[in-house]
């Protein structure tokens, strides 16, 4: 999708800290962090979000690889993360493309505030 920040990023259009990347997925350092760990994880496909995985449920565990890589690199495995999927408006989704937020290295207290 030509006016997507994400697709734009998995062109190379727009630069990013990238930390992991697949075929399938490619994960980057937030650029507003919410905690010390804070990195996004998106399908190199554009799918607009969790409501339009259907077909795509393969991405899924593409993603989820992802995620158990970055936090056992990044060393948060062992003290505890928080992965989060904002799905539309009212679910705070501000990026229409599939992402998902993971956040640690601090305690993450809840509701998130």
């Amino acid at each position: 999708m030509s006016d997507c920040i994400f697709c734009k990023i998995v062109n190379g259009d727009i630069p990013c800290d990238k930390i992991y990347e697949n075929e399938n997925v490619i994960a980057f350092k937030d650029i507003q962090p919410q905690a010390p760990v804070h990195v996004l994880v998106i399908p190199k496909e554009h799918i607009e979000s969790l409501n339009d995985i259907d077909e795509n449920l393969d991405i899924i565990k593409d993603i989820h690889l992802a995620i158990n890589k970055i936090v056992k690199e990044y060393n948060i495995d062992r003290d505890g993360y928080r992965v989060v999927n904002n799905c539309g408006k009212q679910g705070g989704q501000t990026v229409n493309h599939l992402h998902y937020h993971v956040l640690g290295g601090r305690n993450l207290n809840w509701p998130p505030g």
